[in-house]
């Protein structure tokens, strides 16, 4: 029994976090008219269109409840991960409980049968079919409660056979939709992560090839070119090869290598994207933030010396965090690559890298003075598969790198935010969770 209820919370808590993944572009919209029409419906029921009843105190507990989701983008990283909770409980309050409880009061009336069947339907968009059915439960039973306990004459005379079906249809109805989405949701996410699989192991294959080759070239290429080098100084007929070419090839193994290895994690990146279980933290160790810094500007394959120089990074300053070295490489990886374009884009500005830490968690900000990022772009950067930049300027972005960023951070159980003014800069905050010793 309690394996059951342990194993019953963890698939709710599981679809509380991804249904408000998939609506958190849209929190910030339904906040502010949480907030503003709470109060504002209080004038127009009570001045406007009085009904029987009306409370303003409630509606102004609904404003402020919403009043945090507003600012949604910028909770730091350590409250960050309760936001789907808070979100969940928030909207319990907001539909299934306020509504029902006006309903109750205002005796039925016209208004109020309207109103909460709109709350019905608003939480079949917002909600899957298991926590619509929770929400129901749970805030039905609260606001009748609060009823009972707030009425000197409590009455059902009003429930009436022609309006209960109307409300037990959209539940059942609402709750069989979504089970259908969801489960046509999650074969389409199986197929998906079957067909990347099976890419991978098609790609794997041949790279593994290139670099069992490039390790054993690299055994024998030293003997090869000092036996050239003999060669020449003997006066022994060889085909010459230029100088720069010969200084390249003793480190073209090594990239080769180097190569593989990040083909290899790119393809770790596009099967994270298509499991909806991210990451898993059992490989996570105290890592350093500096070393990723330089580790990721070190192995960055720049054009030139000149788009190198456009990274400025004092590297005095350091932290540590609970995660993965190369992931987070990889993350810092995406993020020059989007800033060196946005910078050609704009043909000017820099790529600035800083951090700071407060008591509650370390920050790292990337910033670049580049072209910026249309407003209209913003809520939907981290949008897996979403590319604004391969739909204006005929590009081949694929929409995973932000949301790879999004994905690790979220696992190293932090968060990343992004500012932008077009034309201007764009600026991502990092935020890690402190743990023991992260100052140095």
């Amino acid at each position: 029994m309690v394996a059951s209820l342990k194993i019953l919370a963890a698939r709710i808590y599981l679809s509380i976090q991804q249904r408000g993944y998939l609506f958190e572009p849209r929190i910030f919209a339904f906040s502010v008219i949480a907030v503003l029409c709470f109060p504002l419906y209080y004038l127009i029921w009570h001045d406007l269109f009085p009904q029987p009843y009306e409370n303003l105190d409630l509606r102004l507990i609904g404003s402020a409840v919403f009043f945090p989701l507003v600012f949604a983008g910028r909770w730091p990283g350590w409250l960050r991960r309760y936001q789907p909770i808070y979100w969940y409980l928030a909207l319990l309050y907001a539909l299934p409980f306020f509504f029902t409880f006006m309903l109750l009061k205002n005796g039925g009336s016209t208004v109020w049968l309207l109103s909460t069947l709109i709350a019905v339907f608003l939480m079949v968009l917002l909600l899957d079919w298991r926590n619509i059915l929770i929400h129901f439960a749970v805030g039905v039973s609260l606001a009748w409660i609060a009823y009972y306990t707030t009425t000197d004459v409590p009455h059902m005379a009003f429930i009436t056979l022609e309006s209960l079906p109307i409300f037990i249809f959209a539940i059942i109805l609402g709750s069989i939709t979504n089970y259908s989405s969801e489960i046509l949701q999650r074969e389409r996410l199986r197929a998906m992560l079957a067909a990347a699989s099976n890419i991978a192991h098609e790609l794997r294959t041949p790279l593994l090839g290139i670099k069992g080759g490039a390790v054993g070239l690299q055994r024998y290429l030293p003997t090869l070119l000092n036996a050239y080098r003999l060669a020449q100084e003997r006066g022994l007929v060889v085909e010459p090869i230029r100088l720069a070419h010969l200084h390249a090839m003793h480190g073209v193994l090594t990239r080769i290598e180097d190569e593989v290895d990040h083909s290899n994690t790119v393809i770790d990146m596009l099967l994270m994207n298509s499991r909806p279980s991210g990451i898993s933290p059992e490989n996570f160790s105290d890592c350093s933030v500096a070393q990723c810094i330089r580790t990721a500007i070190d192995r960055y394959p720049f054009a030139s010396d000149k788009e190198r120089q456009l990274i400025l990074w004092d590297n005095k300053a350091d932290f540590r965090f609970r995660g993965i070295e190369l992931l987070m490489v990889h993350v810092l990886f995406n993020l020059m690559k989007n800033a060196l374009y946005h910078v050609a884009k704009a043909g000017k500005g820099t790529i600035t890298i800083s951090l700071e830490t407060t008591p509650h968690d370390n920050m790292l900000i990337f910033r670049d003075s580049g072209s910026g990022i249309p407003q209209a772009v913003m809520p939907h950067i981290f949008t897996r598969f979403y590319s604004w930049s391969a739909d204006s300027d005929g590009g081949l972005g694929a929409g995973i790198g932000l949301a790879f960023c999004s994905s690790v951070m979220e696992s190293f159980g932090g968060s990343i935010r992004c500012d932008s003014q077009e034309g201007d800069y764009t600026e991502f905050v990092m935020t890690f969770p402190s743990i023991a010793g992260t100052r140095p």
